[in-house]
């Protein structure tokens, strides 16, 4: 029998041109009798078939097989319970509960400043008395100084408000003996989750200062602070400045994932920290001063590049990537304008001004320090849950809160 002939197919035809010859046309169909062209040989088709089915492969074939699973799995089932929840009603809640999540995540940026309850004893033992606290309140708490019983107030307090601050004035006469040994209490620090300074000038020329909290609201004005109190009070300051400040943690965590094993990172963390003391320590002494306004704009701006270095394609690394201890050191002091702002709030004892700056870079390093361990010890746990976490997911969380932030502040500026 002989085999059929070449079954061929044509292009329609242009306009203005006819149709194609069969020996022109560029599409065939190819029956068993010609010749069909093949790719080269392989010239040892058993090795490398054997190459792809080495056990090492194999094994790794069968774990991406399953990681792969797992996650349309999972996200299937987050897609379904997220669908059913919309349908029943709940899409709604949903949407406000991950609002309020961003908005709690700027809120902690700000964190509320202390309050300031300042003493200053004038002639004849009157006390003028200046009482500062946040425009903004926790729901369901009132903060309020105590005053002793025997000082009476000599007329009603004048109220102003300056920025987010709301300022009290008013004097009280506490006649012979002034303020030494009396007893000074602040309500409502428990719910209201703040602390309060007590600056105390005394007449004879000495300054007390004492920083009062939920579990120790209440002092007895002492003849003399001792550099004990001093370090204890301010170091307790930076430690929870740095712990409630999102951006500065953002930035910490991202140097956490910018570096590769513990010595760089300890090494990109004190560069860090030497960079904001410096600023920290000329900003506190009046060589550095700017606005907070811009300043914070600015750090928002620093976490915003990082993640965008994070960001970036590790094999090809940058500068910053290679050697991230400089970048650290340079973003360090633009963080320390910003804890310096937070400072020039408290302010600073006018005889102890060395070591209350000294005992707040302690509470920075501190908290910073229990911030990265809490990372490092809470890695290997989340390594061990059984669906992957991939580290671009954080990176763009962070990179979104942080153009969240500069959008914000910058709007702010404007």
């Amino acid at each position: 029998m002989v085999g059929p002939d070449r079954l061929c197919l044509w292009l329609a035809p242009r306009p203005g041109r006819g149709g194609r010859t069969r020996a022109d046309t560029p599409l065939r169909i190819r029956s068993g009798r010609d010749p069909v062209p093949t790719r080269r040989a392989d010239p040892d088709p058993q090795s490398r078939e054997a190459s792809r089915r080495t056990p090492d492969t194999l094994r790794i074939r069968r774990r991406w097989r399953r990681g792969s699973d797992r996650i349309l799995t999972t996200t299937w089932t987050i897609g379904s319970r997220i669908r059913r929840a919309w349908r029943s009603g709940r899409g709604t809640r949903l949407s406000i509960a991950v609002a309020l999540l961003l908005m709690s995540a700027s809120a902690q940026s700000h964190p509320l400043a202390p309050a300031l309850l300042q003493l200053k004893e004038l002639s004849s033992g009157r006390v003028e008395v200046l009482w500062k606290r946040s425009a903004l309140r926790v729901p369901g708490s009132d903060i309020q100084p105590v005053l002793p019983e025997d000082c009476p107030a000599l007329g009603p307090p004048t109220f102003e408000k300056e920025g987010s601050a709301v300022f009290a004035r008013w004097q009280i006469d506490c006649r012979e003996g002034g303020l030494v040994g009396r007893s000074i209490r602040i309500d409502g620090l428990g719910p209201a989750r703040i602390d309060t300074l007590v600056r105390i000038e005394l007449a004879d020329g000495r300054t007390i200062q004492r920083v009062l909290r939920r579990d120790e609201a209440s002092m007895v004005v002492p003849g003399k602070a001792s550099r004990w109190v001093v370090f204890r009070d301010y170091c307790a300051i930076g430690f929870d400045h740095i712990l409630s400040g999102a951006d500065h943690l953002l930035f910490v965590f991202g140097l956490f994932l910018l570096c590769s094993g513990m010595k760089p990172l300890l090494k990109t963390v004190t560069s860090f920290t030497v960079g904001h003391s410096i600023t920290l320590s000329l900003a506190a002494l009046g060589y550095a001063n700017l606005p907070s306004g811009p300043v914070e704009f600015l750090i928002a701006c620093s976490v915003l590049v990082l993640a965008v270095e994070l960001a970036r394609d590790e094999e090809e690394p940058s500068l910053m990537r290679r050697h991230p201890w400089p970048m650290a050191l340079v973003f360090g002091l633009l963080h320390g304008l910003g804890f310096a702002g937070a400072l020039r709030e408290v302010g600073l004892p006018s005889g102890e001004i060395p070591m209350a700056l000294f005992s707040f870079n302690v509470g920075i390093e501190l908290g910073q320090l229990a911030f990265v361990l809490g990372l490092v010890l809470l890695a290997p746990l989340l390594q061990r849950l059984p669906i992957a976490l991939p580290t671009r997911a954080s990176v763009y969380v962070m990179g979104s809160l942080a153009a969240y932030w500069v959008i914000e502040r910058g709007a702010a500026i404007i």
